[in-house]
C-alpha cells in the first residue's frame, strides 16, 4: 500500500512524497520522493491530495480515571470496573482522533486496557503504562478525608512507599506488573499560597531512579518547582512531567543530560485558580518556563494530562500541540507529538521511516501551516500497525 502526498515524517516536510507500508509485517517499508519507491503492480495507491500524511501522534502523559467529578476524591472513588469501561471508549475516541500511541501514568485498571488493545478486544492507541504511580504517604495521591488504609486501597493507581527500601521494592512491584515506565511525585502540585508541597528525600529519588534504571525500566517524575527539579536531574530521570518553576539552572541540567521535559500546558490553561501566586506560577510556566527550554534546549516532548474526568475529558488533546507551538513554533511542536515522542517512549514509531510501525494519520490541510488541521474532524485515515482504524473510503 502507497500514501501519495504532501508529508510530514518527524522531522522535516516533504511536500510530494510517498510512503510504503508492509501491512502484514505492520511496518513501513519506505519513504521518499514521488517515483523514489519501488511498488508492485497491484500495490494500493492512496492519493492524499490537500492533506498531509503524517506519523502517528503521540500523547505522553495521559490518565484514564474515567470520573463523571473533578479531584482525588472523584478519581480514587470510581469502581475499578468502572473505570476501566469509560477508558475503553476513550481510548477509541482517542484513536479516531489521530493518536495512536499513549503514555499513562496511573489509572485504574491501565495494564489491563493496554493488553485488551493489545490483543485487538478494544480498539485504542498502544497504551504504554506504568502500572502504578509511586508516591509517598500523605502525598497528592493519597485522598485525604478517608482512614489511610482506605485512602489506599481507593486509590488503587498508586503504589504509596516511603524511605529508600519501600521505593526500591515498589519499583519491583511495577517491574513484577509488567510495568513499561516508573513514574513517581517528586514534589506535591499546589498547596494554598503558590506554595509546592515537598515530596520524597534525595535519598528515595536515587532509589528509585537507580532501581528502575537497573531494571531497564525508564523513570518519569512529576515535579514542580525548583528544589524538585534539581533532585530529579541530580539522579538522572528520563522525563520531567509538568516542570513549573523552570529556572536557567534546572533547564541547563535538563538539556545537558537529556532528560526530556513534558509540560503539560494544556491542563492549566484548562482550569482556573484563585490564589494569585498559583496564577502566577501557571503563566510563568506557560510563557517564560517554555522559552526557557528555547533557550537551552530542553527536548520538549507533547503530552496533555488529560484525565478523562468531567473537566478534561478525553478527545481534543491535540490541543497540547496547540499550546506548545505558540512557543516552539508549528514544526518543533509536531515533533513533540511524534518522533521525539518517540524516543521518549523508547519506541520505534512516531516517524516515516523504513522499518518502523506503520502509525500513519492523514489529516486535511497542513498543521504545519495551522496546527488546527489535527482537530478530529481534519483526521482522514487512522493507520496503527498497518491496520486501518478510521478509513474515509
Amino acid at each position: 500500500m502507497i500514501f501519495r502526498g504532501r508529508a510530514f515524517d518527524g522531522a522535516r516536510l516533504v511536500e510530494d512524497a510517498e510512503v510504503s507500508v508492509d501491512g502484514e509485517r505492520g511496518t513501513i517499508n519506505g519513504f521518499g520522493e514521488k517515483g523514489s519507491i519501488e511498488k508492485g503492480r497491484d500495490a494500493k495507491v492512496i492519493e492524499c491530495d490537500g492533506m498531509t500524511i503524517l506519523p502517528g501522534l503521540i500523547d505522553a502523559h495521559v490518565h484514564f480515571y474515567s470520573a463523571t467529578g473533578q479531584g482525588i476524591a472523584a478519581w480514587a472513588t470510581v469502581p475499578d470496573t468502572m473505570a476501566v469501561l469509560r477508558a475503553a471508549r476513550d481510548l477509541k475516541t482517542l484513536l479516531d482522533a489521530g493518536f495512536t500511541t499513549v503514555r499513562e501514568l496511573g489509572s485504574k485498571g491501565a495494564l489491563q486496557l493496554a493488553q485488551a488493545v493489545e490483543e485487538g478486544v478494544i480498539d485504542g492507541p498502544r497504551v504504554v503504562s506504568c502500572s502504578k504511580a509511586l508516591a509517598q504517604t500523605g502525598g497528592d495521591d493519597d485522598p485525604p478525608g478517608f482512614p489511610l488504609e482506605v485512602a489506599q486501597q481507593l486509590a488503587s493507581y498508586t503504589y504509596f512507599c516511603d524511605g529508600p527500601w519501600e521505593c526500591r521494592r515498589a519499583v519491583r512491584k511495577v517491574a513484577r506488573d509488567g510495568g513499561a515506565v516508573v513514574k513517581f511525585y517528586a514534589s506535591g502540585a499546589f498547596s494554598r499560597g503558590g506554595q509546592v508541597k515537598r515530596n520524597y528525600t534525595v535519598e528515595e529519588i536515587e532509589a528509585i531512579v537507580d532501581e528502575a534504571h537497573g531494571l531497564g525500566l525508564r523513570v518519569a517524575a512529576h515535579a514542580y518547582g525548583e528544589e524538585a527539579l534539581l533532585r530529579v536531574v541530580k539522579a538522572g530521570v528520563d522525563s520531567i512531567e509538568h516542570g513549573l518553576g523552570l529556572t536557567p539552572r534546572t533547564a541547563r541540567g535538563a538539556a545537558d543530560k537529556g532528560i526530556y521535559y513534558v509540560p503539560t500546558l494544556v491542563t492549566y490553561m484548562s482550569r482556573s485558580f484563585q490564589d494569585r501566586a498559583k496564577q502566577e506560577m501557571v503563566k510563568k510556566h506557560l510563557n517564560e518556563d517554555m522559552e526557557l527550554t528555547k533557550e537551552y534546549g530542553v527536548r520538549v516532548v507533547m503530552g496533555s494530562d488529560i484525565v478523562g474526568d468531567s473537566a478534561r475529558p478525553h478527545g481534543l488533546n491535540f490541543e497540547e500541540v496547540a499550546a506548545e507551538s505558540r512557543t516552539l513554533g508549528n514544526k518543533e511542536a509536531l515533533i513533540a507529538a511524534t518522533s521525539r515522542a518517540a524516543e521518549c517512549l523508547g519506541l520505534r514509531s512516531g516517524s516515516l521511516r523504513r522499518g518502523y510501525d506503520a502509525d500513519i494519520i492523514v489529516v486535511k490541510g497542513n498543521p504545519l501551516d495551522d496546527v488546527q488541521s489535527l482537530h478530529p474532524r481534519s483526521v482522514v485515515y487512522v493507520m496503527k500497525g498497518g491496520k486501518f482504524y478510521r478509513y474515509k473510503s
